[in-house]
This record gives structure tokens, C-alpha cells and sequence, in this order.
């Protein structure tokens, strides 16, 4: 037994450690990109029912730091704002899809072919899923008398600071968002989905996966299964599929569990329901199913025909550690979450006041 918890708590290290300056990467740019990319300037460009107008919630949505619980009431605000339907259900697809952090960590922690495909299948998916909602008839809004001019709820504690107007004044914010807000929303998941990959590493003899998944369908449908009512942010989930792809899965079903995971999860699914219809709610889900199995499908035809082993660049060399600044931007990052922990409850304690 305690050669098992020594050896998940070196894997987990390891898995931490690896991805760590990636993550700092990715947070740093989220906040930069939210600086330089304001909510209210993309709610602009998303309304009517153009397909011109799906498309850019699709692409706009790829970088965006919103995690697969923050993307819902963002959507919701769009959708308020004018936003056109088929474009803010692209925007909700594409954006727990991908993200500036998950671009990062999945660099670090699989190969160079699933970072571009990642973000590549979810633009296809958000506005795949966009195109056809918005072939749909209307249905009547359900947005409880909110859709038009309708009250926000104001924050139980002191008012918000102002925004800031200078370029550097708005980078300041968003990097403070970035590892204030976001980090506190993403924290915890990420550090669940690594102590999830350390027992898969642990616990899942090598090449297991291979052995139990021959015909590689029935791995992609059952990744397909395990992600859809998963609530995983897509950081989080990108350790798990590293892991579970050293065990033997195959990069297609790694990159199905990679795109359903975030995108669906009961929570989503019940406010879509509400507040898209059911209607699109079916076109929602059936959309990340279908392009998820595509696109899994498809990475594993392209890595047979090229002849690559995802393994070659995921595998760790027998031996090797983490360079002293790996382990630095680990420590740093798990002080980061901790702060953004202990500002929330300081903060939900002043609220409760």
C-alpha cells in the first residue's frame, strides 16, 4: 500500500510538474487576450442569424479564458446583448472546447498534431452546431423577462472597481482576472483531473487500454460516453487524456474525450434547454457527438498514414526529471491557486457579513 501512494505521488508530481510552466503560459495569455478582447466588443459582432455571424462566435470563442462553468452565463449575457441564437450556441461549443491555457497544456502533455487539431475541431464543432440551430424555427424565449433590458444582479459586496480605459490599465485587469477569477474557477479541476491522471498512471498496467479497445470505434464511442456528463473544464482534462493515452487509448479517442467533456455536462445541458430550446438543445449535443467522433476517427486515420506514435512525444524517458524551474513554476503555480482560494473565502466571508 505505500509503495502504491509513493508511486501516485511521484507520478502526480511529475504530471504537475510537466505541465506547470505551460499553465502559467496559458493563464498569462488568457488574461492579456481578455484585455485586448472585452466581452461587450464581441457581443457586437454576433448578432442576427448570418452564418458570417456563427463564424466568428466560433473563432472568437477558441482563445477565450472561460472554463466549461464559466462559458454558460457568458453565453447567456451574449444571447441577452442581441447576440444572434445559432452564434452564441458556436460560442458556448467552441469556447470549453479550447482556450489559450488548454492550447498550452496540451502542448505540454500530448504532441504538436493534437494541439492544432484541438482548437481546429473546435471551431468546426461550434460552428457546425450554430449553422444548424440557426435552420431552426424560432422558439419562444425563455429568458424570464431578462432578454431585453432586463436587470443584472448586483454583487452583494462593494461596488466594482472601474474599468480601466488605458491598454495597460486593461492588462492589468485581465491578468488579475487571469490569476484571480479563472484560476480560482479552473484551479481545482485541474488539480483533480492530475490526481486522476497520476492514478490512471498508476494503477492502469501499460498498454492495458490497447488490449481492451482493438477495434478502435468502440474506444472512441465509449470516450464519447465517459465525456458527455462529465463536468471537466478542458485544462483539467488534458492530464487524464495524456494518461490515459501512455495506458494504450488512441489519439482519436483521447481527442473525443478532449472535445465532449468540456462542451457537455448536465448543468449545460439544462440551460440550453432553457434558454436556446429544446429544439437546439438536441442540434447542441448531437453536433459535439457526431464531430467529436469524426474528428477522432480522423486523427487516427492521419497518424496510421503519417506513421507516428503519439507515444514518442508523450512517453517520459526512463530517468529523466523536471528541470529546477519545471518544479519552481509548480510550486508558483500551486501557491497562485491557494491565494485565489483564500481571496474567495475572504470574500464570500465580507459578502456574508
Amino acid at each position: 500500500m505505500l509503495e502504491i501512494v509513493q508511486q501516485l505521488t511521484a507520478e502526480t508530481w511529475r504530471i504537475w510538474t510537466d505541465a506547470a510552466p505551460y499553465v502559467l503560459f496559458g493563464f498569462l495569455a488568457a488574461g492579456l487576450i481578455k484585455a485586448v478582447l472585452p466581452e461587450e466588443a464581441v457581443a457586437r459582432h454576433l448578432g442576427g442569424r448570418s452564418t458570417t455571424a456563427v463564424l466568428k462566435a466560433s473563432v472568437l470563442g477558441i482563445p477565450l479564458p472561460l472554463c466549461s462553468c464559466g462559458v454558460i452565463p457568458a453565453a447567456v449575457s451574449l444571447r441577452r446583448q442581441g447576440a444572434g441564437r445559432g452564434a452564441s450556441v458556436a460560442f458556448l461549443v467552441s469556447t470549453p472546447e479550447s482556450g489559450v491555457d488548454s492550447i498550452a497544456i496540451t502542448w505540454a502533455l500530448l504532441d504538436p498534431v493534437m494541439t492544432v487539431v484541438r482548437p481546429l475541431a473546435a471551431f468546426v464543432t461550434g460552428a457546425l452546431s450554430g449553422i444548424f440551430v440557426n435552420l431552426l424555427p424560432e422558439e419562444p424565449p425563455s429568458l424570464t423577462g431578462e432578454q431585453n433590458g432586463g436587470s443584472r444582479p448586483e454583487s452583494c459586496c462593494a461596488s466594482q472597481p472601474p474599468l480601466q480605459t488605458t491598454l495597460a490599465g486593461r492588462c492589468a485587469d485581465g491578468i488579475r482576472y487571469a490569476f484571480g477569477e479563472l484560476l480560482k474557477d479552473i484551479g481545482a479541476w485541474m488539480l483533480l483531473g492530475v490526481l486522476i491522471a497520476g492514478l490512471v498512471a498508476t494503477l492502469i498496467p501499460d498498454g492495458f487500454l490497447t488490449m481492451l479497445f482493438e477495434n478502435q470505434f468502440a474506444s472512441l464511442f465509449l470516450m464519447l460516453l465517459v465525456g458527455i456528463p462529465l463536468y471537466m473544464c478542458a485544462s483539467a482534462s488534458t492530464p487524464i487524456a495524456a494518461a490515459l493515452v501512455l495506458k494504450g487509448l488512441s489519439p482519436g479517442a483521447a481527442l473525443v474525450f478532449l472535445l465532449a467533456g468540456p462542451a457537455t455536462n448536465a448543468a449545460t445541458l439544462t440551460v440550453v434547454a432553457r434558454f436556446w430550446g429544446r429544439q437546439a438543445t438536441a442540434v447542441y449535443l448531437a453536433s459535439i457527438a457526431c464531430c467529436s467522433l469524426v474528428f477522432g476517427w480522423l486523427v487516427n486515420e492521419f497518424y496510421a498514414w503519417a506513421g507516428l506514435d503519439i507515444l514518442n512525444w508523450v512517453a517520459p524517458v526512463p530517468g529523466e526529471t523536471a528541470g529546477w524551474w519545471h518544479s519552481a513554476a509548480a510550486v508558483l503555480l500551486l501557491l497562485l491557486i491557494l491565494r485565489a482560494f483564500w481571496r474567495s473565502r475572504r470574500t464570500d466571508s465580507c459578502c456574508g457579513a
